[in-house]
């Protein structure tokens, strides 16, 4: 396998009009990417893409109901995407309803040649920085948790044990050296225990 040929980006084309599909496939092989699939709707679009694995969705259509938004919300929250969205129509509410269900790039008034690879490569560049955002959020309130759990902790062995604040923190901090433990599991081990004997 060729460096080209593993840089190829994968898509997976959802359209209602077979015609028009079959001519976005020809395109977008021309441009250098392959179409790993094409389907009519979204129904099943989340197991589609775990087998099929593509690198970026574009989806053909005139106006995004309800039940396209839905697939689009779920396929955002189980296995994210860039997804492209061609429309022949769309009011500010629906494309932020599109925006907000997982849409990287909502485009009205059809596709042309000429306009798909730039706005493929603007739909993954956004994709990609909405997730590096979303890891990084996931990550400070995990250490927020973290945190709220520490001190938690320590306020529950200060009132058990009649203690101070870096008395509370040094036995944490024993009991984790102790037993091959992290902090955060050791406070959420004390956090069980003495809330019972509260």
């Amino acid at each position: 396998m060729t460096t080209a040929e593993r840089n190829t980006e994968r898509v997976l084309i959802i359209d209602q009009n077979s015609d028009r599909s079959s001519i976005l496939e020809q395109t977008l092989s021309s441009q250098g990417y392959e179409v790993v699939c094409r389907l009519q709707s979204t129904e099943g679009l989340i197991n589609r893409v775990e087998q099929l694995a593509p690198d970026i969705i574009i989806i053909e259509l005139n106006s995004p109901d309800q039940f396209v938004l839905e697939h689009m919300a779920s396929l955002h929250s189980h296995i994210p995407r860039p997804v492209v969205m061609f429309a022949e129509e769309g009011d500010s509410e629906t494309i932020g309803q599109a925006i907000k269900a997982g849409v990287s790039a909502y485009v009205v008034d059809g596709m042309s040649a000429d306009r798909i690879q730039p706005i493929m490569s603007a739909a993954a560049a956004r994709f990609h920085e909405l997730q590096a955002l979303r890891i990084e959020l996931d990550d400070v309130k995990g250490e927020l948790q973290d945190r709220k759990q520490l001190d938690q902790a320590k306020r529950l062995i200060m009132k058990h044990q009649n203690c101070n604040e870096e008395q509370a923190y040094s036995a944490m901090r024993k009991m984790a050296m102790d037993n091959g433990q992290a902090m955060t599991s050791v406070a959420k081990n004390i956090i069980s225990v003495l809330k019972m004997l509260d």
